[in-house]
């Protein structure tokens, strides 16, 4: 039976500012400085993605930057498909507040390791629960599309941390619990109806299984 991998990169670190502030699914920039730094970084995962693989990133810049910076560390260039529905979560009328100023706005108590609960739904925004419903048709869609092939996915700590909520069967809650790291490599397989966890912030010193 047919393994379609998929290799999922959370975009590279933002701008200090738009760090300051709960950003959401705004356009922000990277930081230029860690861009440079992290040099290594990008030739390790343009050596560690597997050649000819589909290529998809959300609508937002940095996934576009963070894929153009893995290209020039020596992927040959791919075409990027695309997805608007693998975007960071829309924080609504939070988006551009500070931390600070959120605790006051909350109706539900915050995650135990996150700023608010998953079912925590922000005015004119969606909630966490609300990625992991748009994220996981996206990955069964690509699953069919690319079946047998490899996919990389260039996207955002929500929209990945949904991806694992749905291809473990766990809850939203649950997959808040998940410490997702800027330019980490998460491997994910599906096998007929099945998924697995291949991996889970790879770094270049994780020897690849």
């Amino acid at each position: 039976m047919h393994i379609t991998r998929f290799f999922l990169i959370r975009h590279a670190l933002v701008t200090p500012a738009a760090r300051s502030i709960l950003y959401g699914s705004m356009d922000v920039a990277l930081c230029e400085m860690a861009l440079r730094q992290e040099a290594a970084l990008y030739r390790w995962l343009a050596a560690r993605l597997p050649p000819g693989s589909h290529w998809v990133t959300s609508q937002l810049a940095r996934t576009k930057a963070t894929a153009a910076a893995i290209f020039a560390g020596g992927y040959p260039a791919q075409p990027l498909e695309e997805e608007p529905d693998l975007a960071e979560q829309h924080l609504g009328e939070w988006q551009g507040i500070v931390h600070e100023a959120l605790v006051e706005r909350l109706r539900h108590p915050p995650h135990p390791f996150w700023p608010h609960a998953a079912e925590e739904e922000p005015p004119g925004g969606e909630s966490f629960a609300h990625v992991v419903a748009r994220v996981g048709p996206v990955l069964e869609r690509l699953a069919k599309q690319q079946a047998g092939g490899d996919v990389v996915i260039v996207a955002h700590g929500g929209s990945i941390r949904a991806a694992l909520a749905h291809a473990m069967g766990i809850t939203a809650h649950q997959a808040l619990l998940f410490s997702i790291k800027n330019l980490g490599l998460t491997r994910l397989e599906k096998t007929g109806p099945d998924w697995r966890v291949a991996a889970v912030n790879e770094e270049p010193w994780t020897l690849p299984g």
